[in-house]
């Protein structure tokens, strides 16, 4: 009974003797950097911490190389959306209210909103938008709405 404790009592004292991770203090004589492990990568690009704010900037990018210092109203789902007039002729167009006091004007074939909902067509009634979803068994499905120019 005597040796086994004796033994607990020695493998106890030399846990806790043992050596602190002789490779925490190894960078402490070597340089003046205090966390070095926490560095990045100098082989990688660096990350883009925070995108500029666009308004500071002065322009605005509305595509793929085009730039306008024109700030534009967008439309970004399509429950927002309000017709309040079409144009019918040989280029149709319509226009739409996204919120109160602002207009766009749209023509068939424009992608609307974030979702990417197609504008198919303009009719003398209003508007129809077909969007590309994945329904629950993951199939491709389009869905159509039909949006009437408002009172």
């Amino acid at each position: 009974m005597m040796n086994i404790l004796y033994f607990l009592l020695i493998s106890t004292i030399g846990a806790f003797a043992a050596p602190v991770d002789p490779l925490s203090n190894f960078f402490r004589d070597k340089t003046k950097i205090e966390k070095p492990f926490e560095l990045r990568d100098p082989f990688k690009a660096p990350q883009n911490k925070v995108e500029k704010d666009k308004e500071k900037q002065g322009y605005f990018i509305s595509g793929k190389g085009q730039y306008s210092n024109i700030n534009e109203p967008t439309i970004k789902t399509v429950d927002e959306i309000k017709v309040v007039g079409v144009l019918i002729g040989k280029e149709r167009r319509a226009i739409v209210s996204p919120e109160k006091g602002t207009i766009i004007i749209v023509k068939e074939g424009m992608k609307i909103g974030d979702d990417g909902a197609e504008l198919k067509a303009i009719l003398p009634g209003g508007v129809i938008l077909v969007e590309k979803i994945t329904n629950v068994y993951g199939q491709e499905e389009y869905l159509e709405t039909v949006i009437p120019i408002s009172k």
